[in-house]
């Protein structure tokens, strides 16, 4: 099982240096696009940056849950206990044997299964984050550019001769806009893939984890068959008529008194 760690981690590291090449390569046309709005796109870069570093990290706390159930499927007398997602788990199956219910399981794979999505959370967050922030570039940008150009046609004389010249100039504002919502769109989206492919590397490394510990506790899982249902709803039964008899029994005792 710990090549599904590695093989997440390796496609994780390999496409961040692909970006990061990508990056020194082109690094004056990518300055160019991110001082168009300074502010605004480092934001979304800085943004993305945390985004990279919280799924490496999340990654990483994956290799302590990878180990534990290696060494349980192992069949491990004393398997080291869990770090942090799996500790639930080791501590009910260390105080009873691997003798499962099918509620008890259904019970450790919800735990299991909301455990991980509270741990995906900080990437959706911060991928939902990149959208919006892209976004908002995109409206200031033709807030910018509608405002400027609104600016421009009320400031021009048509009538002088030099209403070319006074033309170009008032157009940098207006061109400006333009600038600034393409760009932190195209930073904000481009970030939002860089951040949720890693994302999705973290989310494909804890279902390998879920599956094996699945296989695992569903071969150690007791199956209640038919005629333990039917004993059992037989004995439900009998209990429930001896219980009104006991009633009446009771009221005629109580009769009798008066």
């Amino acid at each position: 099982m710990p090549k599904h760690f590695h093989r997440n981690l390796n496609r994780m590291a390999l496409f961040t240096a692909l970006i990061a090449v990508g990056v020194i390569m082109f690094w004056r046309d990518f300055m160019t696009i991110a001082s168009s709005n300074i502010i605004l796109n480092g934001i979304i870069i800085g943004t993305a940056l945390f985004g990279i570093i919280i799924c490496f990290i999340d990654m990483f706390q994956l290799r302590p849950e990878y180990r534990w159930v290696h060494q349980l499927t192992q069949n491990d007398p004393n398997p080291r206990m869990a770090p942090r997602l799996m500790r639930p788990v080791a501590i009910i199956l260390r105080a009873r044997p691997l003798d499962l219910s099918t509620r008890t399981l259904d019970g450790l794979l919800d735990m299991i299964t909301l455990r991980f999505d509270d741990q995906r959370e900080p990437i959706r967050y911060v991928t939902n984050t990149l959208i919006f922030l892209g976004l908002l570039g995109t409206f200031w940008g033709l807030i910018l550019t509608v405002g400027g150009f609104a600016n421009l046609i009320g400031m021009l004389n048509f009538e002088d001769e030099s209403v070319m010249t006074a033309m170009q100039t008032g157009l940098a504002g207006p061109l400006g806009g333009m600038a600034t919502a393409f760009t932190s769109s195209l930073l904000g989206l481009g970030a939002s893939l860089i951040v949720g492919f890693l994302g999705l590397q973290v989310e494909l490394a804890q279902n390998a984890i879920f599956r094996e510990l699945q296989d695992f506790l569903s071969a150690h899982t007791r199956v209640m068959d038919a005629e333990n249902v039917d004993t059992l709803g037989a004995a439900a039964h009998s209990l429930g008529d001896a219980v009104r008899d006991l009633e009446r029994a009771l009221a005629t005792i109580k009769r009798s008194a008066q």
